[in-house]
C-alpha cells in the first residue's frame, strides 16, 4: 500500500473540521489556541474579530475590530473573499 493512498480521504476531513464550542468558549487565552483553531473559532462568531478591516454588512460600513461576527460558511453576512 502505497502513502498516497492512505492520505486520500485525509484532505476533504482536514477541509471539514471546525473547532469545538466548548474549545471556542473556554477561557483559554487566543496565544494558547492553535491557528486553524482560532480562525475556525472567530469564524464561527465565538470569538472576537483583531483586523481593522471595514466591511459592507447590509447597507452600512462595519468596523470589525472587536466584533463576533459569522462568515458566510457559517451563516453570517461575512463573504468568504479566498478562493
Amino acid at each position: 500500500m502505497k502513502i498516497d493512498e492512505l492520505l486520500e480521504g485525509r484532505d476533504q476531513d482536514l477541509a471539514d473540521w471546525q473547532a469545538s464550542r466548548s474549545l471556542c468558549k473556554s477561557s483559554k487565552p487566543d496565544s494558547s489556541l492553535g491557528a486553524s483553531a482560532l480562525s475556525s473559532c472567530v469564524s464561527q462568531g465565538f470569538r472576537s474579530r483583531k483586523n481593522k478591516k471595514t466591511v459592507r454588512i447590509g447597507k452600512k460600513r462595519v468596523s470589525l475590530a472587536g466584533k463576533k461576527v459569522k462568515g458566510a460558511k457559517y451563516g453570517g453576512p461575512l463573504k468568504d473573499y479566498n478562493p
